[in-house]
């Protein structure tokens, strides 16, 4: 009899009667034999329902308060062509953040209008592809990018559909360095002083005819697991929006709040409510406009690692296992699988916490602490630093670490020269590949010489 793994594994990983783990119906050594390890597997089913149910969460509270609401994938989570396909499919538009991101989205068939373009420095031609597609929104971070924008847009003989994004103040989430609304950092214009630089952007967008406003964009963290940001954040840009109107008579129509909702890592931990969140988000905004006496805006949000993130496992093989002697007296098993850090850097640049099992075959050993790592030549190359696992793992063994999805594949590296793992992709008891694994070959193929 088959058991459901449950959270933090995708919907379709369960346990076989034979102790060895099946994902969509695929059991992990069919994948390790036909794909190799290590390799990425995203569930499918998992993925549509996960988009699915944000698109419909938010689409019901906000149509409760007489608003309309979009939902965009944060593409920068992970994008490949079937993926962009897929959100599209389920009622989604895409979010980029490069012109990589962005040629990925019209590579699958996303419309121009239906996908926005971020980033803090763009480049003229990621600029240029974005007009010449016919994005819906180009998302403005600086105030010298309103005059760069003008031109290039006037260049190609468009007006550009503009949002500037703005600093909160309000800091949410994980990591510091994943939290994207304080001061002291690299995105958007402060919202700070009565002539803020948020109030000179807006204003110098208004004044171009080659732009068009549509309004405000804002961003406050990742892996947020607590709502109460989202309104702090909300009243401050409605704020702004209000200010705006009450200085020239005009009301952007659009106001973006961004993504960053949390889900869990580890055995016990919850994702945060996607009906939860979007009730709050929208009795939060109806109530600001009302005590502002403006009329509710249309409203985006910017999922990414709610939707991508949990669907994803990583598939390892195991090779070394060394227990060490700690200096309390207990012994720690190291487990060194055949990726490591170049597939999952969150480990090595945040901290981040991940969780493990042998998925191959089922143990009646004793658990023992384990540190699973990776084979780079580097001492902080951990892919979780702690965690119960049999006391007989050995070299063969395959081992899955969960809640992958998210900035696994897309931070993914070459470091030590060691070629990218393939996404596959599984369904329905059928696995197929969505981006291929690198080989040496490719490697070779860039250098020169």
């Amino acid at each position: 009899m088959s058991t459901p793994l449950g959270s933090p594994w995708p919907s379709g990983a369960v346990r076989e009667a034979d102790g060895e783990v099946s994902f969509a119906g695929v059991r992990a050594s069919a994948l390790a034999a036909e794909h190799g390890t290590p390799a990425y597997v995203l569930d499918e089913a998992d993925l549509r329902s996960r988009a699915r149910r944000y698109r419909e969460a938010f689409e019901s509270a906000f149509a409760a308060v007489g608003a309309e609401v979009d939902v965009y994938y944060a593409g920068k989570a992970f994008l490949s062509v079937a993926v962009a396909r897929w959100v599209l499919e389920e009622g989604l538009r895409v979010d980029t953040a490069t012109g990589g991101e962005l040629a990925i989205a019209l590579r699958a068939g996303v419309p121009g209008a239906a996908i926005g373009l971020h980033g803090n420095n763009k480049s003229d031609e990621e600029i240029r592809s974005a007009l010449e597609a016919g994005v819906g929104r180009i998302i403005v971070d600086s105030l010298v990018e309103v005059d760069r924008l003008a031109a290039l847009a006037a260049e190609a003989g468009v007006v550009a559909p503009v949002m500037v994004r703005v600093t909160t103040g309000v800091h949410a989430g994980g990591h510091e360095y994943i939290s994207t609304a304080h001061e002291d950092q690299k995105f958007g214009l402060s919202l700070a002083g009565e002539d803020s630089p948020a109030m000179a952007a807006l204003l110098a967008v208004l004044e171009r005819p080659e732009l068009e406003l549509l309004g405000i964009h804002s961003h406050i963290g990742s892996q947020i697991l607590d709502p109460t940001g989202f309104a702090v954040a909300a009243e401050k840009v409605l704020s702004l929006r209000a200010a705006l109107a009450a200085r020239t008579g005009r009301l952007v129509p659009e106001v973006d709040l961004g993504g960053g909702f949390g889900v869990a890592y580890l055995p016990g931990e919850a994702d945060l409510d996607p009906e939860v969140v979007a009730k709050a988000q929208a009795e939060a905004v109806a109530s600001i406009c009302e005590g502002l006496g403006t009329p509710l805006p249309r409203l985006s949000i910017e999922p990414g690692r709610a939707i991508v993130g949990p669907t994803t496992v990583t598939l390892y093989s195991v090779g070394t296992v060394k227990p060490v002697t700690l200096e309390d007296g207990r012994v720690r098993t190291y487990v060194s699988v055949d990726g490591g850090m170049s597939d999952n850097l969150r480990p090595a640049l945040y901290g981040a916490d991940y969780h493990a099992e042998i998925v191959s075959r089922r143990s009646e050993a004793e658990p023992v602490l384990a540190r699973v790592v990776g084979k780079h030549c580097e001492s902080g190359d951990i892919v979780v630093r702690e965690v119960q696992l049999p006391g007989d793992v050995r070299a063969g063994d395959l081992l899955a670490v969960a809640v992958t999805g998210a900035y696994g594949r897309s931070m993914a590296s070459n470091y030590n020269q060691v070629p990218r793992p393939p996404v596959v992709a599984v369904r329905e008891g059928v696995s197929r590949v969505l981006v291929r694994r690198e080989t040496v070959e490719d490697l070779l193929a860039l250098d020169l010489g």
